[in-house]
């Protein structure tokens, strides 16, 4: 199990593995492109090179891209839909362009068409993603919050759209979130529920499933369908929570990276590291 969080690639992609070893980071997690839209920036061989010899240099284990998050599998609007397909096909070149193990993304709402007209949509849409993508980067669906129409905040619903026909073939990862799971109501708090939780994970979707996951504790309540990430042991999961899932035997070689606000990360990069067995 080894820590690290988002960074920053201000100033270039390549500027982001220092960041990274600034913060104590083992494993780490950027933008490719800006999440609020925009042409992304050319990633030429010399770029990837640099990267990839930065990383190297300083010890940094595993990177992953998360997508922009504008992304929406099911929306009515096509340009946005299109524009979904395009983008994530990209994040998948880009991400083996650097050597990036996953892309993980939130497959957007359903909030346009409904379940039943959008998830034929969805399927249809990342079908059409991974058709011919021959890349090293894994795709990977991550956990939402449950907020409103939004997509994958059921361990059921994520199983429904991996195990589907048409995407079985791909071999889908799944990225856990600690909070999104907590505010879709799947509790996080003691030994207990952890083991709980996992076992339903394990049943529902399969833990050979499970590839990295998100550290955040909660600014919301259990089942409150809202994302709101908190500081490591100041939020609703709490530390007791975060030491059950740092020593569950079946996470041992998942690696986990905080998206908490950069004034505290570095100490709840540290607490996590404290809490492994």
């Amino acid at each position: 199990m080894l820590i690290g969080c988002h960074v920053s690639i201000a100033g270039g992609i390549e500027n982001a593995p220092q960041r990274a070893a600034d913060l104590g980071c083992e494993v780490f997690q950027i933008f490719s492109r800006s999440p609020q839209g925009g042409k992304a920036k050319e990633i030429t061989p010399e770029i990837a090179e640099q990267f990839k010899t930065q990383c190297a240099k300083l010890g940094l284990q595993e990177w992953v891209i998360h997508t922009p998050y504008y992304i929406n599998f099911a929306s009515a609007n096509n340009r946005i839909y299109h524009g979904s397909i395009n983008v994530v096909r990209d994040e998948l070149e880009r991400g083996s362009k650097i050597g990036a193990k996953y892309v993980m993304t939130h497959l957007g709402s359903f909030k346009d068409l409904g379940k039943d007209n959008g998830m034929p949509k969805l399927i249809d849409g990342l079908d059409r993603m991974l058709d011919g993508y021959a890349g090293s980067t894994q795709f990977c669906i991550e956990i939402a919050a449950g907020a409103g129409h939004v997509i994958g905040a059921s361990f059921e619903e994520v199983a429904e759209i991996i195990n589907h026909k048409k995407l079985k073939k791909y071999d889908i990862g799944v990225c856990f979130d600690t909070q999104h799971a907590f505010g879709s109501g799947y509790d996080l708090r003691t030994a207990k529920t952890v083991k709980a939780t996992f076992d339903e994970f394990d049943a529902t979707i399969g833990l050979d499933k499970l590839k990295l996951s998100h550290c955040n504790d909660s600014m919301v309540e259990l089942g409150s369908n809202k994302d709101r990430h908190e500081h490591i042991g100041k939020g609703h999961i709490g530390l007791d929570g975060f030491k059950a899932i740092a020593t569950e035997p079946r996470l041992q070689h998942i690696n986990f990276y905080l998206e908490t606000k950069h004034d505290a990360v570095e100490e709840d990069i540290a607490i996590m590291k404290s809490l492994r067995p």
